[in-house]
């Protein structure tokens, strides 16, 4: 039997993969309620939600599994997602269709503000996420 799997399921990399699983429920409840309640008022802000809870499911899924290619693609793509539309939403929030920059209004997406309606933890979670996927690579390569 391989270390490789069990590094996966204790220590720093449980608690990214549960982290990644609440905030995938999290993002998977708001845009599904944001689309099929109001999706006329926001529909560029209520799909990145969507594409956020997206990215979220298949960022958790591919750290359990040990799909490292996946998780490096999704969480990259998560970092760029919360830094433009973090960016977007406090400076122009109108491109997204958004009426305020406020991270807890009707309005706001997982990523608004950086995803400070969520403690700023869409902006953490994919540094760290990084931050351990490098990690481990490094502590898998031979010497």
């Amino acid at each position: 039997m391989s270390a490789q799997p069990r590094t996966r399921t204790i220590g720093v990399g449980r608690v990214l993969v549960a982290l990644y699983g609440i905030l995938a429920i999290a993002a998977l409840g708001r845009s599904s309620f944001q689309i099929i309640d109001r999706f006329d008022e926001a529909p560029v802000a209520f799909t990145l939600s969507a594409v956020a809870a997206v990215v979220y499911v298949l960022a958790t899924l591919s750290l359990a599994l040990g799909w490292d290619r996946v998780a490096w693609v999704t969480i990259s793509f998560e970092l760029a997602g919360v830094l433009v539309v973090g960016a977007l939403s406090l400076l122009a929030p109108a491109v997204l269709g958004l009426h305020d920059a406020n991270p807890f209004g009707r309005e706001a997406t997982v990523w608004s503000a950086f995803g400070a309606g969520y403690l700023f933890v869409p902006l953490v979670l994919p540094v760290l996420g990084i931050l351990w996927l490098r990690a481990r690579r490094r502590a898998e390569t031979p010497a």
